[in-house]
């Protein structure tokens, strides 16, 4: 794990909204979350500010700050704040763990990496995995991510391997609460390395369960290439299943890429390759 890992308490506009509303009341403490949304513990509040277990203290002036940011996570260190957010090296944009009303997304260049419009990041996972359940055996998920695919795999699967490009998307996952099974849990294992290289470096027929959630195919083509699916169909065991995220297929992304992708991945040897729009990809078999 790297350095940053966990902060105590990790807050946003959503979860200084009681403690606001309890200052406007003039009540001396209140219930709120200090691990975005996970869950609530009781919060002492005075002039100066709030004041948590442990001692660590919040001003009023930066508890602003974050109430007027709603698309920050902040973490409290010291009684300073800072904001979860990053350069990445690798792709030479900016990357910053975003709050919704469930858990957190995560913008790369101002692009959320989950369905956050009438869903959000944990029922964009759970649709996913549904579309190739029931979860079991060895799993592999291409593009790790915050980890959420990882996590909820990971609770029925023997065994999760989780592949992540960007050293600087594991450190937003480090200082998320909501991806904390993802450095906790045994039974996953993660890889920092190019999926289209590590795959291919996988042993044949090793995987019951794959789920391919790559970035566009403007980001990431060789991850949508006829290539990389026939190593996807190696590394699966027969009676294996594949999902395939693409995009909402009533989009332009997705109705122009689905047919493409269908057709490269019977090319590579799925059978009843499936669109699954509730979950805005296709479902593949290798019989």
């Amino acid at each position: 794990m790297g350095k940053n890992v966990q902060p105590m308490i990790v807050l946003s506009s959503y979860s200084l909204a009681a403690a606001f509303d309890a200052r406007k009341r003039g009540h001396a403490q209140c219930e709120m979350s200090v691990d975005l949304g996970l869950k609530t513990i009781e919060i002492a509040l005075d002039d100066d500010g709030l004041k948590f277990a442990g001692g660590e203290r919040l001003r009023w002036p930066d508890a602003e700050i974050i109430r007027q940011d709603e698309i920050g996570c902040y973490a409290l260190e010291a009684g300073e704040i800072r904001k979860i957010q990053t350069f990445s090296e690798v792709t030479n944009r900016h990357v910053s763990l975003v709050p919704t009303h469930s858990a957190p997304t995560m913008l790369i260049a101002g692009f959320p990496m989950h369905r956050i419009k009438n869903t959000n990041p944990m029922r964009d996972t759970q649709a996913k995995i549904k579309a190739i359940a029931p979860m079991s055996g060895r799993v592999l998920d291409t593009n790790m991510g915050l980890g959420y695919t990882a996590i909820l795999a990971a609770r029925t699967a023997q065994e999760v391997i989780t592949i992540e490009l960007d050293p600087a998307v594991v450190e937003m996952a480090e200082q998320n609460p909501w991806s904390r099974e993802l450095f906790t849990n045994p039974c996953i294992r993660r890889i920092v390395g190019d999926s289209f290289d590590e795959v291919a470096e996988m042993e044949t027929e090793t995987f019951a369960r794959i789920i391919h959630d790559p970035p566009t195919i403007q980001l990431a083509g060789d991850l949508y290439s006829a290539e990389f699916y026939r190593e996807l169909y190696r590394v699966c065991q027969r009676g294996g299943r594949l999902f395939h995220y693409i995009g909402d297929p009533n989009s332009g992304h997705g109705a122009k890429y689905t047919p493409g992708v269908i057709r490269r991945l019977e090319a590579a040897g799925f059978t009843r390759v499936t669109r699954r729009p509730e979950a805005f990809g296709v479902s593949a078999i290798k019989s």
